[in-house]
């Protein structure tokens, strides 16, 4: 039997926020993480490019021996999950699995609204493929889903300047504009990786009593409960506690930077794809 670590893709360093809360959660296995900042951000990009640089990564991913793999983008959850699992994937191999951060998200959303009206906060990509809409329809269909994009939110973290002046006029800018489109939402949900360095300004400028989900601590428990009901696919995910990091560019900038989203020091490989 063939076993690997479990993948975790994003397009450069947000998904390192997810993989923060999985180790948490899920601290015995081996990860292999995978930020393709040569060709962030994916969030601008057309769906066929989005497409073919996501599957790119989650092949090489499974030629490192990957077995499972979290798409921890939503930008990449939204425009490729699919086409991956339904078109690729069978072909690939039909007993490996790629997953999303989506659906999970999806999945409990209505555990936290009591007005039945939520906000969600994405980049373009994520707002204008109306994923969230489609797969919050899906698990509960009386809630009423107010999408907002904001498009500066991530460069003002990938330049280190979320702590400043600038970030709370951006914040505030893109929350007026999503609670001018309903004063009744009550649950904001931070559809991309890179918002939960965000989430101390955002709640400052929220209205009080808002509950904000940061998607990282709704895949690891997600991710746990999968691999509970799927022994056949945990049972090839090694255990050994290694967490490795590899990026499509500059292993220096990754370094100082990912230390940021992941909350330690790490050092990554650069890798060709």
């Amino acid at each position: 039997m063939i076993q690997g670590p479990i993948g975790v893709f994003d397009s450069g360093y947000g998904g390192l926020t997810v993989l923060k809360e999985i180790v948490k959660e899920l601290p015995d296995y081996d990860y292999l993480y995978l930020g393709d900042n040569a060709r962030t951000p994916y969030g601008t990009r057309s769906f066929e490019t989005i497409y073919e640089y996501t599957l790119e990564c989650v092949q090489h991913l499974f030629v490192q021996n990957c077995q499972l793999i979290i798409l921890a983008c939503n930008t990449a959850s939204a425009k490729a999950l699919r086409n991956i699992q339904q078109k690729d994937l069978p072909k690939i191999d039909p007993s490996k699995r790629v997953l999303g951060v989506i659906r999970p998200t999806a999945e409990i959303i209505g555990e936290h609204t009591k007005t039945g009206h939520v906000g969600v906060l994405g980049t373009n990509g994520t707002v204008s493929s109306e994923s969230y809409l489609i797969e919050i329809k899906k698990q509960f269909p009386n809630i009423i889903v107010h999408q907002q994009a904001c498009p500066m939110w991530v460069p003002l973290v990938e330049n280190n300047e979320y702590n400043s002046a600038g970030a709370d006029y951006f914040i505030q800018k893109y929350l007026d504009e999503l609670f001018t489109q309903s004063s009744e939402i009550d649950t904001l949900l931070l559809a991309c990786t890179h918002y939960p360095l965000l989430i101390d300004k955002i709640r400052k400028h929220a209205p009080n009593g808002i509950t904000i989900l940061n998607q990282g601590e709704v895949v690891a428990p997600s991710l746990k409960d999968y691999l509970r009901r799927h022994p056949e696919l945990e049972t090839r995910c090694s255990k050994g506690g290694t967490r490795d990091f590899i990026t499509t560019d500059s292993t220096s900038n990754f370094d100082n930077h990912a230390s940021l989203f992941f909350g330690s020091a790490i050092k990554s490989e650069f890798v060709h794809i």
